[in-house]
């Protein structure tokens, strides 16, 4: 059906496109190119994004192959969460970076309000109207002038189980929140803990509440809670929350418990479900699709030993929660502008897609590329989803409430693992921090 019409659409995109002039044809193993780029020979472009470790060699891969094809040398440079802050010590300096991949929509919108961003050239925007849905292109605009490309996806609604836990326990893939703590008993009376919880990144607990949030309140409600047209009090917020406290609420259910829960990394968290034989630390941990890559440190198979199911619906419909990388522009430079046009482009997804770990939007990536069924599946269902989604909450918000370590939404959520019975007080403090970051995003 529309999944067959979107793969026959990757194949049919696969033709000439003729985005620049001149440039060099692609490295011998990454097939046909679909994009032509210009001669860069002595141009300098430097990258900051938040990746690391596996992530952040699968992504010079990509920058490599657009040295390969331009000649221009490309500088990678990683930072912290609070991309923001590190990009205006830049500008300030005088020394800006040349693009940028930020993670918050939030974070985007603030860039170009601060007139840092620069509008994405005419070959960057013929790449993404050919390869994109509406919906994506439209998360890279602010106020109608496009300004970024979403490079890496996220599919935040899955939920990730060592298979001997669950063959061992009995249990099968629950389909509703009901199920899931029905579930997590049987398995917590098997003798291995249900859940891993990263607490110590408070991202992952946001997206624990924006899952539930969704399938609960509705798309309509979490619209209008992203933009804080309704408060954080709004009686929707304590459900959600009171539902979320019926998994945080039962210590025996997480891995080390709330305190443990705060001390463990999200990569940790991945690692401990997916170790130690027939006693792993846990039996499931929550998360998107680049758990894989975390999953890929450890002995366990993708597809055998680690399998993934949807986030079980807790309303009438399960959610479906994106998240993604969205490269921006901070100069005019030519070479500024080709990585942008490369990125927008299949040839540059389907490298980071064969090293695992990574979710394109792009429709006209061949699927093929991913490296295992259980990626692949993921993968053509955020492209058959087409704009029927809801991007991720914390990361449409401004950054100083969604989006810092120690401060918001990450702490008042953080706090509410380590206290889940109260409700009135955590929406109290989300409520009041907030109001303090919208009024001063205005």
């Amino acid at each position: 059906m529309a999944l067959a019409a979107v793969c026959a659409l990757a194949l049919a995109g696969c033709g000439d496109g003729d985005g620049g002039k001149g440039g060099s044809e692609p490295s011998e193993d990454t097939g046909a190119a679909t994009v032509r780029l210009p001669k860069l020979d002595g141009q300098k472009v430097q990258v900051v994004a938040v990746w690391t470790g596996p992530e952040q060699q699968a992504f010079t891969k990509v920058l490599d192959e657009f040295e390969k094809r331009t000649g221009a040398e490309v500088a990678y440079v990683p930072t912290q969460d609070a991309m923001l802050n590190y990009i205006g010590t830049k500008i300030a300096g005088g020394a800006p970076p040349d693009v940028a991949m930020l993670q918050q929509v939030g974070a985007l919108q603030q860039a170009v309000e601060r007139k840092w961003a620069k509008p994405a050239g005419a070959e960057a925007k013929a790449q993404l109207a050919k390869n994109y849905s509406k919906g994506w292109q439209d998360l890279g605009a602010v106020n109608g002038t496009q300004y970024g490309v979403y490079f890496k996806a996220a599919n935040k609604s899955l939920i990730w189980y060592n298979t001997a836990a669950f063959e061992n326990a009995g249990v099968s893939e629950p389909k509703t929140w009901k199920e899931l703590l029905t579930t997590a008993e049987t398995i917590s009376a098997s003798g291995v803990t249900p859940f891993s919880v990263g607490g110590a990144d408070g991202w992952t607990l946001t997206d624990w509440f924006e899952n539930i949030y969704l399938s609960q309140a509705g798309p309509e409600k979490y619209d209008q809670l992203a933009k804080h047209e309704i408060p954080w009090t709004d009686p929707s917020v304590k459900q959600a929350l009171t539902t979320l406290g019926e998994l945080f609420g039962k210590p025996n259910l997480i891995a080390g418990g709330a305190a443990g829960a705060l001390q463990t990394e999200f990569p940790a968290s991945v690692t401990q479900t997916f170790t130690g034989g027939d006693a792993p630390k846990a039996a499931m941990v929550f998360e998107g699709d680049f758990v894989s890559i975390n999953i890929a440190q450890t002995e366990a198979k993708i597809g055998t030993d680690a399998k993934a199911f949807p986030f079980p619906a807790v309303g009438a419909e399960p959610p479906v929660v994106t998240g993604g990388d969205v490269a921006v522009a901070l100069t005019d430079k030519p070479a500024t502008q080709a990585l942008l046009t490369f990125l927008a482009s299949p040839d540059a997804a389907s490298i980071w897609a064969a090293e695992g770990g990574f979710i394109s939007p792009n429709k006209s990536m061949d699927p093929a590329v991913y490296p295992n069924d259980v990626q692949r599946d993921i993968g053509k269902a955020l492209i058959a989803a087409e704009d029927d989604f809801r991007f991720d909450m914390s990361d449409q918000m401004p950054q100083s409430f969604g989006g810092t370590p120690g401060k918001g939404e990450w702490k008042a959520l953080q706090d509410f693992l380590k206290n889940p019975k109260d409700v009135a007080g955590t929406q109290a403090r989300l409520e009041a921090d907030a109001a303090k970051a919208y009024k001063g995003k205005s």
